[in-house]
């Protein structure tokens, strides 16, 4: 499975966030989407959800099924700040979602076993939403997209502003996810992406490139992909 971007192109008025963007995503990979902050990250993100509307440009997913445009049903979406509704628990969250997406899951675990692959405690499965921390939210978000078994995974700086623990947890979860899927990881955070990301991928400059990992941690690497964004010019 494939995700190509061909000719994107994003524009606000006269300023031009994306341009002539051509790229492929292949499955089994964790992408690292490294810019720095205004580069467009989430505005590409953004594009391929069609929150927005692009000037020009096609997404194409290429699958079993052969070569079509990318739909939304194709994409899981995980933001930094967790929308989650908290006037129901989470055990009450999860049934539901459960439910009405049960004809669609192929092998379904158990409420107890999806809680334990994001270590949400049983105290705290019959809690309202609204009484869970920040990291559990991204946990739930983080879950309901394991379950839904998207073909493209957007995960917009989903784990900045967790701690520690949790974003090893975090990570882990999503390094078992990445079978049979793609997932774009965005991040201003260098380290982070070197840690969990099989390819890196500058947005530089309206544009994105792939930088060679053949020196993963060298510091010559890393002083290439600083290089690069510190060249990349402010509109």
């Amino acid at each position: 499975m494939q995700l190509t971007i061909k000719n994107l192109t994003k524009t606000y008025g006269e300023k031009v966030v994306l341009q002539d963007i051509d790229f492929t995503f292949e499955e089994g990979k964790i992408y690292g989407l490294i810019g720095r902050n205004g580069a467009g990250k989430t505005t590409f993100f953004n594009c391929l959800n069609e929150d927005v509307e692009i000037d020009k440009g096609e997404v194409i997913l290429n699958d079993d099924y052969g070569q079509n445009k990318l739909k939304t049903d194709d994409i899981g979406y995980v933001i930094s700040t967790p929308t989650v509704p908290e006037f129901l628990t989470g055990k009450e969250f999860l049934s539901f979602f459960l439910e009405i997406n049960k004809d669609k899951l192929e092998k379904p675990k158990t409420i107890e076993e999806y809680f334990d692959l994001v270590k949400i405690n049983e105290e705290d499965q019959d809690k309202l939403l609204k009484e869970y921390s920040h990291g559990m939210k991204n946990k739930m978000q983080m879950l309901i997209n394991f379950i839904a078994h998207p073909k493209v995974l957007l995960l917009d700086e989903p784990l900045t502003s967790l701690d520690v623990v949790v974003q090893e947890e975090m990570k882990q979860l999503l390094k078992n996810m990445k079978k049979g899927h793609i997932l774009i990881f965005s991040t201003h955070i260098l380290e982070l992406a070197l840690d969990l990301c099989d390819e890196i991928v500058i947005l530089n400059n309206k544009r994105l490139e792939l930088i060679e990992k053949n020196h993963l941690n060298t510091k010559k690497y890393k002083d290439k992909i600083i290089e690069n964004l510190r060249d990349e010019k402010n509109d």
